[in-house]
Order: structure tokens, then sequence, then C-alpha cells
């Protein structure tokens, strides 16, 4: 099945509407490092992440990780590990994954340029919390309630069409 996002502030999936936010600069094609916006295309969905000390295990057909306070995902171009998962050591550029405020307590990684990589066409694309519906650097996020409806109805075969 196909999560769809409609209208830049609307995901579906079934009969679910779910609102959303995604990046400051909208929906692009050609997305780049660092450009605040979300990239267009259809995608199949990795891990599911949470954050055992703020937050329950979720409900899923996902497989599932425990964020731990050293993990980080690597948004540095040059590196061999570029937009994927870290452990912080060396890295000199990456999104910390065990954050202060609340965005990645839970989050869902969008399988966006990865096999193959390419640099600089962007990282760390996720379906993440929000509170506010602020924009993002280029996720999408959702409301907590509806992050765990929409975690528990998916499964590992789902994708999500962006555009």
């Amino acid at each position: 099945m196909l999560i769809r996002l409609k209208n830049k502030d609307t995901l579906i999936f079934n009969d679910f509407k779910l609102k959303c936010c995604i990046g400051l600069k909208g929906l692009k094609k050609k997305k780049i490092e660092g450009d605040k916006s979300t990239p267009k295309g259809i995608f199949s969905l990795g891990k599911i992440y949470y954050r055992p000390d703020r937050v329950q295990k979720p409900a899923t057909d996902l497989l599932i990780k425990k964020i731990k306070k050293n993990m980080g995902w690597s948004d540095d171009s040059n590196s061999k590990h570029y937009n994927s998962e870290i452990i912080i050591k060396k890295e000199k550029k990456f999104e910390k994954l065990f954050r202060k405020d609340n965005k990645y307590d839970y989050f869902i990684v969008i399988n966006y340029n990865n096999n193959p990589t390419k640099k600089l066409k962007g990282s760390a694309i996720f379906i993440h919390l929000t509170e506010n519906f602020y924009p993002t650097a280029g996720c999408i996020a959702l409301k907590k309630k509806d992050f765990l409806i929409l975690a528990k109805i998916i499964n590992k075969k789902d994708k999500i069409k962006i555009g």
C-alpha cells in the first residue's frame, strides 16, 4: 500500500488522513543537502526508532531500534557513512538522534538517497514528531498520536509517495 502526501499538509493511508508538516522550502525533485526541502518520489520505509527513556516501544510491523545517547545520523557528504546511522565519535557533521526536544522520541526512516547514496543529495529524511506543525528541515512531521496510528497500521512492504 502507499502512504501519500497530499497538499503538503496531509498524509493519507487507507481511510486515515493525518495532519503533517514538511520542509520549509516545500517539495523538490532534485533535493540537495541542507536546502530545507522534502524530496519528491516514492520511497520504501526503514526502521522505526524510539527513545525508551521517554516513550513506550511502538506497536508496529516495522523493524524497531532503541535510540541511545551516542547515536547520530551522518550528514557529512564526504564521509563513507553519509546518510546512515552512526555512533558519534569522529564524524564532523551529523544529526544527533538523542535530542533534548521530543522530535525524535519516535521516527521512521524514509529510504531516500541510499542504495547507492549520492554525495550532497540529502540525508536524514524521516517521519518524526511535531508539536506545532512548524516547517521541518526536509522531513515529514506528525503529532505523536497520529504517528503511533500510522506506525500501527503500516507494514514493511508499504511505501510513501511524496509529491
